[in-house]
């Protein structure tokens, strides 16, 4: 299924540094334990998304779903068998204690803030413009940077020539047989024709290249040129402000009664 989107500033942004100060996100993100504050990325990350990503909501929205299941199965451990003072239910090896419960509540948004900003990080950057500026502006070695676009670039290949086989395995009505063998047999039907075409794909990637004399060492010139510009300053400006109105909004505990999810045993 394909669609219509259209680029954004985010489209813009400087890869290398997107893809920084996401990394450096992620791991302020893991320092946090105000809930509020966390609470707050949460909200600002998924109107980012949802207004500057340039995709269709009703995709989103699809893109989104799976998040609903990773805050639960997230969340769910932590608030069952999670440590506290204060119990609010207890069943055999259940014990949900207020200190468990609102761990659980912060742990599942660590993971949904992990989901939503790579998932725009995701949709606002063309591998090509990525790759490009990892060689230009961090010296990420040539060889495996093309490597990494070809394989990319295979895989939309590999998804039809997938397709083509199962259409066949249909048609010759192969799919009625179940269980074991069934699935074997599968097996070597799918993975050996595209492991060959794969095999056979690679070769001529591989003399391609030798014939444009692509080698590994030497200055080398881009088609492309990535660089800085405005919308670089004024991503840094967005996500500074976003942090800072987050950790001075989250200190008031308007949305949750707790400042800091971590459990300290008392000492005897």
């Amino acid at each position: 299924m394909t669609y219509e989107w259209k680029e954004t500033w985010l489209s813009d942004v400087n890869p290398s540094l997107k893809l920084i100060i996401t990394v450096c996100f992620f791991i302020l993100v893991i320092f946090i334990h105000n809930p509020n504050t966390l609470l707050l990325i949460v909200v600002f990350s998924f109107l980012l998304l949802f207004f500057y990503s340039g995709h269709p909501l009703l995709f989103l929205f699809l893109y989104c779903a799976p998040f609903l299941l990773l805050f639960v199965s997230s969340s769910s451990a932590m608030m069952l068998f999670g440590k506290g003072d204060t119990t609010w239910f207890q069943y055999g090896i259940i014990h949900i204690t207020e200190e468990s419960f609102f761990r659980g509540i912060h742990l599942g948004m660590r993971a949904t803030v992990f989901a939503v900003l790579g998932l725009l990080f995701a949709l606002t950057t063309k591998p090509v413009r990525l790759f490009y500026s990892l060689m230009q502006q961090l010296k990420f070695p040539t060889n495996l940077a093309y490597s990494f676009m070809a394989s990319i670039r295979m895989l939309p290949i590999m998804v039809s020539e997938f397709q083509t086989l199962v259409y066949a395995y249909e048609i010759r009505g192969l799919n009625k047989d179940k269980g074991i063998s069934s699935f074997y047999k599968k097996l070597i039907f799918f993975s050996i024709p595209l492991l060959a075409q794969a095999i056979r794909r690679a070769q001529r990637i591989a003399i391609a290249m030798e014939a444009k004399q692509f080698k590994t060492s030497g200055k080398r010139s881009h088609f492309y040129h990535i660089g800085f510009g405005k919308t670089d300053l004024y991503f840094v400006s967005v996500v500074g402000i976003l942090i800072v109105s987050s950790s001075w909004i989250g200190q008031l505990e308007w949305f949750i009664p707790v400042s800091d999810v971590r459990y300290f045993e008392a000492s005897m």
